[in-house]
């Protein structure tokens, strides 16, 4: 049973930096793929950006490219989201996420464990 706990994020001002931690359990491989996804009240779940292949390869949603970095830390075992520029179209339920063997890494339902999500919020 993977368990994922997330932590960092907070509260900052449009144009600010945060960046948020995932924090692993010891039943994972190179062959998990690690997510974090998005989601406001009322709204889907969004795929924000993946990392996978033993952390050699990344995804990033349009919407983040260039703001945001994902990676993984193998001897800490973290994912780590650094959100830069934000705005407050960012501001959401933060949420990672692990799954083996994904095709789709922006879709939810292919990920199998989930953390209980750190919130963060970008105000104008």
């Amino acid at each position: 049973q993977v368990q994922l706990v997330e932590s960092g994020g907070g509260s900052v001002e449009t144009g600010g930096s945060l960046r948020i931690s995932c924090s692993i359990s010891d039943d994972t491989d190179s062959t998990y793929c690690f997510g974090w996804f998005r989601q406001e009240p009322g709204q889907e779940r969004e795929g924000v950006a993946a990392i996978y292949n033993g952390g050699r390869s990344t995804f990033y949603a349009d919407s983040v490219k260039g703001r945001f970095t994902i990676s993984q830390n193998n001897a800490k075992r973290t994912v780590d989201l650094q959100m830069n520029s934000l705005k407050p179209e960012d501001t959401a339920m933060y949420y990672c996420a692990a799954g083996r063997y994904i095709a789709s890494r922006a879709d939810p339902y292919e990920y199998n464990y989930w953390g209980q999500g750190t919130q963060v919020t970008v105000s104008s």
